[in-house]
């Protein structure tokens, strides 16, 4: 049986005629920190959707924690699993979006409270006791008890970090999180994501902050046109790039 967290076999994903996804290979362990970069288009926030079953795909397999993840085989046919079953395995991960995705109405502990409330059937003071700690964890304690229109875009994100990280996943799925954010507010969402690689969470992030990546990440995957154009360690790939895309694609990012 394989040791892997998340493993990802020639995965294809197509709208339409135009084929996003064209035969994406690559796994991870336990603790591993994984950067996607690369231009828009090239298929980062796809296959994002693809291992959380946000989006279906066409061909190939996505592995989390041994589970098979939307399909199965039976009788030779590919067939898509229930939405019950789907929805349990989807608890695998934890997703942090661009958008936070906050309930206006509800204040910090609340959000982080629902899906342990709902999902997991957890009594109320249990969740209540797990929603504090993860909000103390990101800083957030003492503004608990406010609504989102009352936190900084920066806060907001933090909050809806600590909601996804509550749940206990085996992987958590990071999309862009500091693109809708004040230049100013980036830095205390990074802060919180390097605190978490510190402590060995397993981590697979799509990123444009390229400092970040170089940093925090132990392994980065550069997509280029739906397939990964090179991978490996970042300190290796961004200083002696063996493409001339992935090289053209740093000259032309924030990383400096």
């Amino acid at each position: 049986m394989s040791s892997n967290i998340l493993e990802i076999k020639n995965l294809h994903k197509r709208f339409g005629a135009v084929e996003v996804l064209k035969g994406v290979d690559f796994a991870m362990q336990q603790g591993d920190v994984v950067c996607i970069i690369g231009s828009s288009g090239s298929g980062k926030t796809t296959l994002l959707r693809c291992i959380n079953m946000l989006e279906d795909f066409n061909e190939g397999e996505v592995w989390i924690d041994g589970q098979g993840i939307g399909y199965e085989t039976r009788n030779g046919a590919r067939r898509r699993k229930s939405e019950k079953e789907i929805a349990r395995q989807r608890a695998l991960t934890g997703m942090a979006f661009q958008q936070f995705n906050l309930f206006p109405h509800m204040t910090a502990t609340e959000n982080v409270m629902l899906g342990l409330v709902k999902v997991k059937n957890m009594n109320k003071d249990e969740a209540h006791a797990i929603a504090k700690k993860w909000l103390d964890r990101v800083g957030l304690l003492e503004r608990s008890d406010h609504y989102p229109g009352q936190l900084s875009g920066g806060q907001q994100q933090r909050v809806a970090i600590a909601r996804a990280i509550a749940m206990s996943p085996k992987l958590m799925l990071f999309d862009e999180v500091t693109s809708a954010l004040d230049p100013e507010l980036v830095n205390e969402v990074l802060l919180v994501i390097k605190d978490l690689a510190r402590e060995g969470m397993t981590m697979l992030l799509v990123t444009h902050e390229m400092r970040f990546a170089f940093e925090v990440a132990n392994r980065v995957i550069f997509m280029n046109e739906g397939r990964i154009g090179e991978a490996g360690d970042p300190k290796e790939m961004f200083i002696h790039s063996k493409t001339e895309r992935l090289a053209e694609f740093l000259k032309n990012s924030t990383f400096n």
